[in-house]
């Protein structure tokens, strides 16, 4: 995504997460659930908004603790939809606390929501978003690949001239072990 990897730079609200988080792979389940909350919530929206919003969110949705999340119902509920810090969609809030109980729910199936999403991987994008509309609520085809691109699981989070992107790939992101497996094969 050249265009983000041209205005990100130096941009004050959008230059730690590109520098940092975009692109680089993560295990630990609250920061895989709140970038699916961030992708969930950004629908519709720019990603400057979520952006700005992030502390926010982190504070009124329990630190992305998924325990507590996919344990609360209608009065929780209630107060995250007055809660301004927050993007105010019943039908995204619904889908959180949802999402919640599922990514729980993969403790027992997969041994966590890292472990599921590298039982699935690798798979074409199309896949991926299949298999997210059948696990998960309001996870359509652009949040889908822009959480797993965001995680590393697919590629194309920065530019192939974008200086981050080096250090990505240093962090040997899922994407790029099938990258390597698919250089080895055309080699052989």
């Amino acid at each position: 995504m050249s265009s983000y990897c041209t205005i990100a730079p130096g941009h004050p609200v959008h230059h730690a997460y590109h520098a940092s988080e975009y692109g680089f792979p993560a295990r630990d389940e609250s920061v895989l659930f709140e970038r699916l909350v961030l992708e969930i919530m950004q629908a519709g929206l720019s990603w400057e908004t979520i952006l700005k919003r992030r502390e926010g969110m982190r504070a009124a949705f329990a630190e992305y603790d998924v325990d507590r999340v996919a344990g609360w119902g209608a009065p929780e509920a209630a107060g995250l939809l007055a809660d301004p810090r927050i993007i105010r969609n019943r039908l995204k809030v619904a889908a959180i606390l949802e999402n919640a109980r599922r990514i729980r729910a993969m403790r027992a199936s997969h041994g966590g929501f890292a472990a599921w999403l590298d039982a699935h991987h690798p798979r074409a994008r199309p896949d991926w978003v299949r298999l997210f509309r059948q696990t998960f609520l309001f996870t359509g085809g652009e949040i889908v690949g822009e959480f797993l691109m965001s995680l590393g699981y697919l590629p194309g989070a920065h530019a192939a001239d974008c200086p981050v992107l080096r250090r990505v790939r240093a962090a040997r992101p899922p994407w790029l072990g099938v990258e390597a497996a698919a250089r080895l094969a055309r080699e052989a």
